[in-house]
């Protein structure tokens, strides 16, 4: 099941059944004051950013289910406020991880070191939830004095918190889908395939280009979604109605 609307994500969370959520991952607003043409991101001020964030979160809280996480994306502007939100909302010793997604980018600016990752500050209710082990091919290059046989384990190391995956190129053919901070499938999959199990609920109340969305249907997953730009749910539907005609052969969109 996919489920995608147009609406503001405070209204649909409203709706939903309390502990119904498995896992929610939002690339949220990020506090920017800009204006993407997809969409007019908060200003960078902490009073904004409470009054937007802090019902939305409590929310998050009430339909996430006891054995749920979440995970909430943003950058450097707004990360150490949220980061008091979600302590106050869902309790400090329920912190799980805070993910550094280091990506390349463009230059930096002048007598500043380059501003290349995002924070994803990951959160759960109670201490039974799901984690999926996720590891990696080692480097090719051994410490010192250690062989890959004697101590290295076959299936590659357990992933860390800090991601290296890079972001899509504005030419990039394989994903690019017309949105202007479209995600990449690599990052959101880490986040489903971890914390998630086949048949489970994801929700994303940011939903964008409808990244989220489309990694749940490929991962058989369940998915419910929202956002306010009719462009961005004009474009996530089209994405997944596109991926039906793959996997089925044929349009068969469930929303």
């Amino acid at each position: 099941m996919i489920d995608i609307t147009l609406q503001d994500n405070l209204n649909l969370l409203k709706s939903l059944d309390s502990d119904s959520i498995d896992l929610i991952y939002s690339d949220i607003l990020y506090g920017t004051g800009r204006d993407f043409g997809d969409y007019q991101d908060l200003k960078p001020n902490k009073k904004d950013v409470e009054n937007h964030y802090l019902i939305r979160i409590d929310e998050m809280k009430r339909v996430l289910k006891n054995t749920g996480q979440i995970y909430l994306q943003m950058d450097y502007r707004i990360s150490h406020w949220i980061r008091c939100i979600l302590d106050d909302v869902f309790g400090y010793n329920n912190f799980r991880n805070e993910i550094v997604w280091s990506y390349n980018s463009a230059p930096r600016k002048k007598n500043c070191f380059g501003y290349r990752h995002d924070t994803i500050l990951r959160y759960f209710k109670t201490d039974n939830f799901t984690f999926n082990e996720i590891r990696e091919p080692y480097s090719e290059t051994a410490p010192r004095g250690y062989t890959k046989e004697k101590y290295y384990n076959p299936n590659g190391k357990v992933i860390g918190d800090v991601w290296n995956i890079n972001i899509l190129g504005q030419n990039d053919k394989t994903e690019r889908c017309g949105y202007a901070t479209q995600k990449p499938k690599a990052l959101i999959e880490r986040v489903i395939l971890s914390s998630s199990n086949e048949n489970d609920t994801v929700a994303d109340f940011y939903l964008g280009s409808g990244t989220t969305a489309v990694v749940c249907k490929q991962l058989n997953r369940n998915f419910i979604g929202c956002d306010i730009s009719e462009k961005a749910v004009g474009i996530a539907k089209k994405r997944v109605d596109d991926l039906d005609c793959v996997l089925f052969g044929t349009v068969n969109s469930s929303q």
